[in-house]
């Protein structure tokens, strides 16, 4: 990182892959976030006490250890967006990350630019205010910016794809999402999802 440039935030990173570390750690710097690494969720969590990242980039083991190490995040009001990162990841590994507070999720072997753009895509998405996401479903959980986000896409007929590429991150993560608005409204599906929505709950429009 140049000497006159200003860093953009700190990011922590867990993987334990020492050339995986190595890869991103270089990328970030390159791009003016200051990067520090460990080598396992625990030693993340108490760092994360002390201080708050802007952004996390979390490794899931085959074990799905992280689930828990990301639910912790939450527990202990660490805020930072979390990217999840997988070399072993499904659909349903992506959709257990989200609901358990991931921002993305990105399955390995990744290009590290791409990672990059994803963290700048996340930490951009965690400074915008969500407040006016509950105009699409007022009876339903609220809805995080980011589900809002997929879900005014969703509305607007794109598909998991279309939408994947709108705001940079990967299906799997999308579809994470979408599962999650599914079941906070109660939907069965994406047309009864949309049918909610433009119906209302009292079936006018």
């Amino acid at each position: 990182m140049p000497g006159n440039m200003l860093s953009k935030g700190e990011v922590f990173v867990v993987d334990t892959d020492a050339a995986s570390r190595e890869q991103l750690s270089n990328a970030l710097r390159q791009s003016a976030y200051d990067v520090i690494c460990f080598a396992d969720g625990a030693s993340l969590l108490l760092e994360t006490r002390a201080r708050m990242p802007a952004c996390v980039l979390l490794e899931m083991p085959p074990d799905r250890s992280a689930l828990d190490v990301l639910k912790r995040l939450r527990e202990d009001n660490c805020m930072a967006p979390v990217l999840v990162t997988s070399a072993h990841g499904s659909i349903a590994m992506a959709v257990d990350a989200i609901k358990s507070g991931a921002a993305d999720f990105i399955e390995k072997p990744f290009r590290t630019h791409d990672v990059v753009d994803r963290i700048d895509a996340a930490i951009d998405e965690f400074g915008q205010p969500g407040a006016s996401r509950q105009r699409w479903l007022p009876d339903c959980a609220p809805l995080t910016a980011r589900e809002g986000d997929v879900l005014e896409h969703l509305a607007a007929g794109l598909t998991n794809k279309e939408i994947a590429r709108r705001m940079n991150l990967s299906a799997r993560t999308v579809e994470g999402y979408r599962a999650g608005i599914l079941k906070k409204a109660g939907a069965k599906n994406v047309t009864d999802l949309l049918r909610k929505i433009f119906q209302g709950p009292a079936g006018h429009g």
